[in-house]
């Protein structure tokens, strides 16, 4: 869990020192963060990093899904609305007739494609709120941001600088600008190596170091504004006298940098002349596709009292769900049994149903949910994939092979091109940032995990006969996550000689212990030649199965595998395989 600090006397001060420190812990405990530490108490002392004199910080422990609690104004908002000293503020993005622009180039997609970006207007600094909004920067860095891989955020003095602004990518040597807090100007080559010394900046170098451009944000006169995702410019740095802010954020990830920019914006739009309020800017983009940034329109989620109350353990009506969810700065409303929840942009956490219930029972106390007996007697049960796949699994071993568990990820060449199938794009998922290049996709078969382990297990005496039942991942555009996992049964037989009839044996002892004869005419299954990619030709076969409805449904394949394929995994016996889907069977 993160951790804050916040200044004691400021807080207890917004509530009008209200509690002391024994009551605001409780307060914590019921809104659902904690108080760790209070640095002022007696037990402190100067050996603990406590100075008589200095001002007393409170350390709160917070969620590391709520951003908005990591600064003072987010946490001090929300507080105040739980306690219902303040309504849940209103944000508004204000439109203007000519919007400042940000163009990107089509060169940024090679490094950092995104950016996003927001003006606060007439803003009111002082030394506290200044150092308060540099701080919110740092811990979304650091988290959120998982130090600046996916989003960076640059923020500049705006009457420094002149619209419209561009996003390019450029070659090191020619991007010169001063770095922020320096006085010699430097091109981007040179500020790598100058910062290979500098204890915060050197942890972010990786990121850009290496590509043969480097992201930079420029104005409408090429004054260099900041290089992201490692520094700013002096030119358009920040002071406190600093009025109106520009806000440019660039990243790899969209939802991301949407969230990261909404929280900034939220929690300092209220130090503007007009609280709350906020000024768009244009992203134009290289397809010429443009976008308004930002949208801080509240998110609607419907659910109802029922399943609300289910969750927590509570009997309220809807109009008392809604006044508690309201405590937790969500709009909420009912009409027809349905609940209407509005969900601000400082709360991305919210994702479904569940969350809501979650606030629900913040909202009412944690310790006044009844306790109650549960009377109900329940018996567990095997899912009815698993009991199938257990049953396949035991015929297996019964007959006499080897079970294998191998990795669900491999590399793209494993999952396609070793086993000489290509890639439609609509099949394997593949992972955007693999650590390695064997976990580049998510397996679409299981064959290429057991010709990997009789690859490393060649001193074993033939005939080598092991199998695998267990998932693969494959795209579907109709599921939630655009994926879908599919139970699978893959046999390898290795030997001298390929022996075919040995792998349809064993295909005929598991569709016997399914109850599943072989026939063409009703229920049943039975081979149908086929040529697959993988296999000999001539010499391989799908496996279709015809269920109840008499629906006709290719399960999967068997053969001989092609020599190719046992070049491409270092193989030198012949082998027989098949794979096939289960699930049709239950």
């Amino acid at each position: 869990m993160p951790t804050i600090n916040i200044d004691k006397k400021d807080l207890f001060d917004y509530f009008d020192n209200q509690f002391d420190t024994e009551q605001f812990r409780e307060l914590c405990f019921e809104f659902g963060i904690e108080l760790e530490e209070d640095v002022s108490e007696p037990e402190h002392s100067e050996d603990d990093g406590f100075i008589e004199g200095e001002r007393a910080q409170l350390k709160i422990d917070i969620p590391a899904n709520r951003y908005d609690l990591l600064c003072f104004e987010g946490l001090s908002r929300a507080l105040g609305v739980f306690l219902g000293r303040e309504d849940p503020p209103k944000y508004r993005v204000v439109s203007t007739k000519f919007p400042q622009r940000i163009t990107v180039a089509k060169e940024c997609a090679q490094v950092r494609p995104l950016v996003v970006g927001a003006i606060l207007r007439n803003i009111r600094l002082n030394a506290d709120r200044y150092q308060s909004f540099i701080d919110l920067q740092d811990k979304l860095h650091n988290n959120l941001c998982r130090k600046r891989t996916l989003v960076s955020i640059g923020t500049h003095d705006l009457d420094t600088v002149s619209g419209p602004f561009t996003y390019e990518a450029q070659e090191p040597e020619n991007i010169n600008f001063v770095p922020l807090n320096q006085t010699e100007e430097m091109n981007g080559r040179q500020l790598i190596d100058f910062y290979e010394s500098d204890m915060h900046i050197k942890r972010f170098l990786h990121i850009i170091r290496d590509s043969p451009v480097f992201p930079v944000i420029y104005d409408s006169r090429r004054t260099v504004m900041s290089l992201p995702p490692l520094i700013n410019s002096e030119h358009s740095k920040i002071k406190l006298d600093t009025s109106n802010i520009f806000i440019e954020i660039t990243a790899t990830d969209m939802t991301k940098v949407n969230i990261v920019l909404n929280i900034m914006l939220t929690m300092f739009s209220g130090y503007c002349d007009e609280p709350f309020t906020v000024e768009p800017v244009e992203v134009v983009y290289p397809d010429g596709t443009t976008m308004l940034y930002p949208d801080l329109a509240p998110r609607e989620m419907k659910t109802t009292a029922k399943y609300l109350n289910g969750i927590v353990g509570i009997q309220k009506t809807d109009e008392e769900i809604a006044r508690l969810l309201r405590k937790m700065a969500l709009e909420a409303s009912a009409k027809s049994g349905e609940i209407t929840v509005k969900i601000p942009p400082t709360r991305p956490d919210i994702l479904q149903e569940c969350d809501i219930a979650e606030d629900l029972a913040i909202a009412f106390g944690y310790n006044r949910i009844p306790r109650v007996q549960n009377n109900e007697a329940t018996v567990g049960a095997p899912l009815p994939l698993n009991k199938l796949s257990d049953i396949v699994r035991r015929e297996m071993a019964m007959a006499g092979w080897t079970e294998a568990l191998t990795l669900s990820l491999c590399s793209h060449d494993e999952n396609f091109k070793y086993l000489r199938r290509a890639d439609n794009g609509r099949e394997a998922v593949l992972l955007a940032n693999p650590q390695t290049i064997e976990n580049q996709v998510c397996r679409t078969l299981l064959m290429q995990g057991l010709l990997k382990t009789v690859r490393e297990n060649k001193r074993h005496p033939n005939p080598v006969r092991v199998f695998e039942v267990s998932d693969v991942v494959l795209k579907n555009a109709e599921r939630e996550r655009c994926a879908m996992n599919q139970r699978h049964a893959c046999a390898l037989y290795s030997s001298d000689e390929a022996r075919f009839e040995v792998i349809q044996g064993l295909l005929d002892a598991i569709m016997l212990a399914l109850n599943v004869p072989r026939s063409k005419l009703e229920r049943g299954y039975y081979l149908e030649e086929a040529e697959h990619p993988m296999y000999l030709p001539g010499r391989s076969a799908s496996v279709v199965y015809t269920d109840d409805q008499n629906r006709r449904l290719v399960l999967g394949s068997i053969g001989i595998m092609h020599p190719e394929v046992l070049v491409n995994f270092e193989l030198k016996n012949p082998i027989s395989c098949f794979e096939i889907n289960i699930e049709p069977f239950l």
